[in-house]
């Protein structure tokens, strides 16, 4: 059965009508009206209905959408971009559309997507750690979503790794999104210019671009195998290899796979995460050692992700 899922982003609303083997048979895509809440409804509403008229069959619809979403995946407690607290979303769409409706977390939905459809498709267990402007998290345990007791389970990206280190947005200080993230590309980049040497191309760019650096701007570096580009990156995969490392510890996963913009640079990411990884790997040469891979679905995972957990939902109903 085919099913709905739509991905609410910073800049763009993504929809997709997915088959049951993760295939998206058709598509829409609109800007994101930030700022206005009730605007994002109604563009989501728009959007099934399109969706949904040339696709009659569809049975369920799933909405991915940044922050925290509770255990019945139906209200939003939080999203930090969006004006909701508290929001009844899946009530809101419920009223106005013919369809068994689900709400999941975007990281939940991506990861959902990448177990069942892409990198983490042969394992029973996997983490995926998604390398955006923040760091976002998915959990699969036993073949099964972890949302924890309350839904809000999976924000690896808040899991402190560093002692009073840096401030996160999010109130506490040393998360691992303070050191493995996009932004934090970013800040490492310009530490490795300012020290000179390997850092000469950074700095350079950074002059030559009015004293910035952006993410473009590192990301073509790298392409390009500068020194200095590459030590950043270095650097980022060591506190991500350091993170999995307790992760594993925990959960013990089969897989990791990364995500999101950074995870493009593919093995010069994973090669140091690997050997952060197997460095502060609790009893290692006596503990199995998971795969660590690129996601696959890359920016089709939360609509995919989206539609087929709202695709199961309904038919646990």
């Amino acid at each position: 059965m085919q099913a709905i899922g739509i991905d609410i982003g910073g800049t763009k609303i993504a929809g997709g009508v997915v088959t049951e083997f993760g295939e998206i048979v058709d598509e829409e895509r609109v800007a994101t009206p930030a700022g206005d809440a009730g605007a994002i409804v109604d563009a989501v509403v728009e959007m099934v209905t399109s969706l949904q008229a040339r696709h009659p069959d569809v049975a369920a619809a799933g909405v991915a959408a940044p922050g925290f979403i509770d255990a019945a995946q139906s209200t939003v407690y939080y999203t930090p971009n969006i004006a909701w607290r508290n929001e009844p979303l899946r009530a809101r769409l419920s009223e106005r559309l013919d369809l068994h409706i689900t709400i999941d977390n975007d990281a939940n939905a991506a990861g959902w997507a990448e177990f069942r459809f892409g990198a983490g498709r042969l394992a029973s267990d996997m983490i995926m750690l998604t390398i955006g402007t923040g760091v976002g998290g998915a959990i699969v345990a036993q073949d099964r979503l972890l949302r924890g007791g309350f839904g809000t389970g999976g924000e690896l990206g808040h899991m402190r790794i560093v002692p009073d280190g840096l401030p996160c947005g999010c109130g506490a200080r040393g998360c691992i999104e303070q050191y493995g993230s996009g932004r934090a590309l970013l800040r490492i980049a310009g530490e490795v210019a300012d020290e000179g040497g390997l850092g000469r191309g950074l700095a350079d760019v950074r002059t030559a671009n009015g004293g910035e650096l952006s993410g473009h701007d590192v990301s073509l570096l790298l392409q390009a195998g500068d020194d200095g580009a590459v030590e950043a990156l270095r650097r980022l995969g060591t506190w991500l290899g350091q993170a999995a490392a307790s992760l594993s510890a925990i959960l013990d996963p089969q897989v990791f796979v990364f995500g999101g913009g950074v995870a493009q640079s593919g093995e010069l990411l994973l090669a140091p995460v690997r050997a952060a990884y197997l460095e502060h790997l609790p009893a290692r040469g006596y503990h199995p050692e998971p795969e660590f891979m690129i996601a696959e679905l890359v920016n089709d995972a939360g609509v995919v992700g989206a539609a087929d957990l709202a695709r199961l939902h309904a038919g646990d109903r």
